[in-house]
């Protein structure tokens, strides 16, 4: 097993203004690369080779081990989270997702709203996260680098709320942060795929919900 940093799925500078090319040199190639290089590190002494990411997580559950948790899980949120991202006004929730979102929250400007909310209102780091529990959308938040894996819930979006991901662009105004990237860069077409069931995978490092 050696768990590989991914490339973004867009140019380093396909998100600007929003995301500055220099954020995703931090953000991607620093802080996601050394989430990988120290679960790759443990790979040895934890028992961790031949395991993909997801059985990384939980086994790293089911063994209480924080930091394998939070290191595992950040690669995986890393992941999911870039995914999430697409140049502005380039993509559209499907028929489904808006009608789930309407039915839900009563229209797109509310679930950003919301979403929104729910980013600036979590205390420290961690992510927020709208997912499908059954067959309604909710949206909720994780501390630290905790995953959806092992919930019984399917995640089809998040947003990243440590610092690194916005302090570049936007310094400790995490509220604007939140706004801007939900209401001009998310990857409606992934997040689509999510609620068919889709969770885009890269290799085999990331890997749809069980």
């Amino acid at each position: 097993m050696a768990f590989t940093l991914p490339p973004l799925p867009f140019d380093r500078s396909a998100l600007e203004p929003v995301l500055s090319a220099e954020s995703f040199d931090y953000h991607h190639g620093k802080h996601h690369k050394a989430y990988i290089d120290k679960v790759n590190g443990w790979a040895g002494e934890k028992g961790l080779e031949g395991k993909s990411l997801v059985e990384v997580i939980r086994l790293a559950k089911d063994r209480g081990d924080k930091p394998l948790i939070n290191n595992a899980g950040q690669i995986w949120n890393h992941d999911f989270f870039w995914q999430c991202l697409a140049p502005p006004a380039s993509t559209r929730p499907s028929a489904r997702l808006a009608a789930l979102i309407d039915s839900a929250f009563g229209s797109h400007q509310a679930l950003i709203d919301k979403l929104a909310e729910e980013a600036a209102g979590h205390f420290g780091s961690g992510w927020a996260w709208l997912v499908l529990a059954g067959d309604a959308l909710k949206i909720t938040s994780l501390h630290d680098g905790d995953t959806p894996v092992g919930l019984e819930v399917r995640p089809l979006l998040t947003i990243d709320l440590w610092e690194h991901a916005y302090y570049i662009d936007y310094r400790n105004e995490r509220p604007r942060f939140a706004k801007e990237i939900l209401s001009k860069v998310i990857n409606w077409d992934f997040v689509s795929q999510n609620v068919e069931g889709g969770a885009l995978a890269r290799g085999d490092q990331l890997h749809a919900m069980a």
